[in-house]
């Protein structure tokens, strides 16, 4: 879900070609589930190999990270490890609208609705740890570095950011804004349209940069009030939030008060979440680890190959013919000097 801050922050668009040789830390799970959804048959069936493995992700991360790759944009996936408790709630929520829209999917199948089922279809995805095992793979095959975060993916990700490890974090999510990356990316999208969840449209888009700097001069905040901010509109770790406070009321709330400790005394009525202090900290001081390598290669072509076509049933002229192009831009990244003042 993430926190509800877009109508909030000031945003920058940008070309992908803007980002040609910047290094950008990917959040994973977020990232793999989107393929899960989009990647379908019109039937909302996955894509599979001849053994009936599912594909959808794998066809994902090639043709995206090979998309960006060829714009000259090196990404690293970053892996959730295990969940803080804080989450369990969420992650609750999320697995009975999986199971709701697994029912409603496989009633629309057999009433014969295959538009309705692709639409429920979408919110049914689960990645389980064969589907991890092989974007792993892969994403080793294409050169691409992998670091397994402690906790949070999006976390460790703000952190390799805030370190300077990479310029940016990548997510959908301002949750990372939250979490301390400097600045974050979103719509890393090469197509300049993304499928709306549960809809049968598509909007268009275009890549984004949110600075949080510029976010709290913008807003004349701290990032500690940003994040009381957030617990009042709702998280992860606190999904209700406050009742009837929205983003601009909790804006004006902070702004007027200062934090949550001085609204919990002059608002005692408006009932502040009971974990407000530990989801505060969660986002302050999150878990997160410096044992990681970033490590970039151009992509192993005849592994890769070897790997989608021999053993997923992939199109060997698709597969080689996006390794090529991927292989081109990184290469003429490499041999350029990107120019900083843009940003």
């Amino acid at each position: 879900m993430g926190v509800d801050l877009g109508e909030l922050l000031p945003k920058r668009k940008v070309l992908l070609d803007d980002l040609a040789g910047r290094k950008l830390a990917v959040d994973a799970y977020n990232t793999l589930y989107q393929f899960l959804a989009i990647i379908r048959q019109p039937n909302g069936t996955l894509l599979m190999d001849g053994s009936g493995r599912v594909t959808s992700h794998l066809s994902g991360i090639l043709y995206r990270t090979a998309n960006l790759g060829e714009k000259g944009i090196r990404v690293a996936y970053v892996f959730d490890g295990r969940p803080p408790e804080l989450k369990e709630m969420e992650i609750k929520r999320r697995r009975a609208v999986k199971e709701e829209a697994v029912a409603k999917y496989e009633a629309a199948l057999t009433a014969g609705k295959p538009e309705e089922a692709r639409k429920y279809a979408q919110a049914t995805s689960t990645l389980r740890e064969t589907m991890l095992d092989d974007a792993k793979r892969l994403l080793k095959e294409l050169g691409v570095p992998c670091v397994q975060a402690p906790s949070e993916g999006e976390a460790q990700a703000a952190y390799m950011a805030a370190r300077g490890d990479v310029w940016a974090a990548a997510s959908q999510d301002h949750d990372s804004l939250l979490f301390g990356a400097p600045r974050v990316v979103r719509n890393l999208n090469i197509t300049g349209k993304r499928k709306l969840p549960m809809q049968r449209g598509y909007v268009e888009i275009a890549p984004e940069i949110v600075e949080l700097n510029e976010t709290l001069r913008h807003l004349s905040i701290t990032r500690e009030q940003l994040v009381d901010a957030g617990i009042l509109i709702g998280t992860d770790y606190n999904p209700d939030g406050v009742k009837g406070v929205g983003p601009k009321t909790a804006l004006k709330l902070i702004k007027e008060y200062k934090n949550l400790e001085t609204i919990a005394i002059k608002k005692p009525n408006l009932g502040l979440p009971k974990n407000a202090d530990k989801v505060r900290e969660n986002f302050l001081t999150p878990n997160t680890t410096q044992n990681f390598t970033l490590a970039w290669e151009q992509p192993h072509i005849e592994e890769a190959v070897s790997f989608l076509c021999g053993e997923r049933s992939f199109s060997e002229d698709r597969v080689r013919k996006a390794l090529e192009r991927m292989t081109a831009g990184l290469t003429r990244a490499s041999s350029s000097t990107t120019l900083e003042s843009y940003f």
